[in-house]
């Protein structure tokens, strides 16, 4: 099977002109083409007649025909063999072990560990703090419509993880030599997910959607001989010093339906509880578990109607059903040395309180499938580094010292209870128009854009919300935007802080053998341990640590 990549037609094309183009490209008859396969449709907004881009896998009438063409197009950069795309399970368990994996978090890494183990016969045991979907998913409600939050159960905590309210973003920049991220989606459609997502450059979900398709991945698991076990927070490990080394052996779980408490033998864990289970990564760094803090980014949600980014992306094409929404991806290096950036921009979506403590207020971007909320709204936020976290709070902090592994999440804390402080003290978010953010005044009143946080906004002046040093860089950064998408400075658009949680504030740093530096059976996965940053990164992440624990428990390393 041959792959043609950068076929690009008219967006209206009529269905015969594809394989005509095929034809064409590589000049055979149409007896020797037997089908065609679209493998990925994205489209080229740059001219003003909007192009349609296919990648294809062409499957000829011989063997003897494909070689002919390949050795006749050697070097060409659009012709190549297609690769295998099917995943090979690397070991597989003769009799699940005595003493069963256990997975920690239910996100979409321990998702994809646990399926993984499961499909590979080991039968594991997974740990969620949260709730089940559709229950967490009432409970997040209550904070939206009843500013009533639920700690344990909320757009961080529960089954799905933070990707289930989000907009089900599958795409990725990750290196992914052995095509796993394809595993992840074919799982997806599997458990129920549009199949369109095997086809678009930018696939999505969905929260709805994802609910059941999250759902229909537990009953596999557990059709399996999986295990989860809702409601079970770790609250503490025990690790073993032995002469090779300290190797975890246990867990104590606490039953927070009953607030009991019980040990639970484990000498494999997966650590996948996402980048908001604070509690737990004081724990393990309590316990002597190597981590470290890293850089992450801050900022606010912007919000624009999403007519406005559709024109201004796609010009006479904005509408068309074939594109949908238009999203945007926008970058900035400013003057001070500090980089401003779009982040997880959803398109048609809503603006949702993601806070998982109490008294602080944390924004985060949503989407349904339909992406068709009035809205487009994204992360504008600012790199930081460790050296920030302490910088005017530490006094006497040399520079190039040190940062404590936790510095970041007190970082993170800070800001966010400002931000809930800001709103009033009531869960609504501080918000402030474009206009007045750029013009150093406080709003009183909006203008053409409704904003969607709930339980509310509160209008004020946002400059004490973040360091100066990021207020100064976005002041910068918006009016150049405003220059690559006309009206994105535009006045009335709507700034709601804080966006805090872009990523994890430090890495439980692991070995090639993806186990922590330092205590082995203990596998740092996802984005909590910040090697992912997304649902398809997660996922994918989720698969190479669960072979991992596969290999040891068969003994293949």
């Amino acid at each position: 099977m041959l792959r043609l990549t950068e076929l690009k037609l008219p967006l209206d094309h009529a269905d015969d002109v594809l394989p005509a183009l095929i034809l064409k490209t590589l000049g055979i008859t149409p007896t020797e083409l037997v089908s065609h396969h679209i493998h990925k449709r994205s489209y080229d907004a740059r001219m003003r007649n909007l192009l349609l881009v296919y990648i294809v896998n062409v499957e000829l009438s011989s063997p003897v025909l494909e070689d002919k063409l390949l050795a006749q197009f050697a070097g060409h950069p659009h012709i190549s063999r297609a690769p295998d795309l099917s995943y090979h399970p690397p070991t597989h368990a003769a009799q699940a072990p005595a003493i069963r994996p256990v997975v920690i978090g239910f996100g979409p890494c321990g998702i994809f560990a646990a399926l993984l183990l499961a499909q590979m016969g080991f039968k594991p045991i997974v740990l969620e703090r949260g709730k089940k979907v559709r229950e967490r998913t009432q409970d997040t409600w209550g904070l939206w419509r009843k500013n009533v939050l639920h700690p344990e159960s909320n757009v961080q905590f529960g089954e799905g993880g933070a990707g289930t309210f989000s907009d089900g973003k599958l795409w990725s920049q990750i290196k992914d030599p052995r095509h796993l991220g394809r595993k992840v989606m074919l799982e997806f459609v599997k458990a129920g997910a549009p199949e369109e997502i095997l086809l678009v450059s930018k696939p999505h979900i969905g929260t709805f959607k994802l609910v059941k398709v999250v759902e229909h991945m537990r009953e596999q698991i557990e059709a399996m001989g999986g295990e989860i076990r809702f409601e079970q927070r770790v609250s503490d490990v025990d690790i073993e010093d032995g002469p090779n080394g300290q190797h975890i052996r246990g867990l104590t779980v606490e039953n927070l339906a009953d607030g009991s408490r019980y040990d639970l033998r484990a000498d494999h864990v997966v650590l996948a509880p996402g980048h908001s289970a604070r509690d737990t990564f004081a724990m393990l760094h309590e316990r002597g578990v190597f981590m470290e803090a890293k850089p992450f980014s801050v900022g606010f949600r912007i919000e624009h109607p999403q007519g406005l980014i559709d024109r201004a992306r796609l010009g006479q094409h904005a509408g068309h059903p074939l594109l949908g929404a238009a999203d945007y991806k926008l970058v900035h290096h400013a003057a001070n040395g500090r980089s401003v950036y779009s982040f997880c921009m959803c398109p048609g979506g809503t603006v949702v309180a993601a806070t998982s403590e109490v008294g602080r207020v944390v924004t985060n971007g949503m989407s349904q499938y339909s992406r068709n909320e009035r809205n487009a709204n994204a992360g504008i936020v600012v790199g930081i580094a460790p050296p920030d976290f302490v910088a005017g709070t530490t006094p006497g902090v040399a520079p190039g010292a040190a940062v404590h592994p936790l510095a970041g999440i007190a970082f993170q804390r800070r800001l966010e209870s400002a931000a809930y402080t800001l709103g009033g003290s009531t869960y609504e978010a501080p918000g402030q128009l474009v206009g007045d953010f750029l013009a150093a005044r406080p709003s009183t009143s909006l203008g053409s854009v409704e904003p969607s946080y709930k339980p509310g906004v509160h209008l004020t002046d946002l400059a004490s919300a973040l360091p100066d040093y990021a207020i100064t860089a976005m002041r910068e950064a918006l009016p150049v935007f405003g220059k690559k998408i006309k009206g994105f400075d535009m006045h009335d658009a709507v700034l709601t802080g804080v966006e805090t949680r872009t990523s994890s504030p430090l890495r439980i740093t692991r070995g090639d053998d993806f186990q922590s530096l330092n205590v082995k059976g203990l596998y740092p996965a996802g984005e909590g341990a910040s090697y992912a940053g997304g649902i398809l990164s997660a996922g994918v992440d989720g698969i190479e640590v669960a072979e991992a624990v596969a290999l040891s428990l068969t003994g293949k390393v």
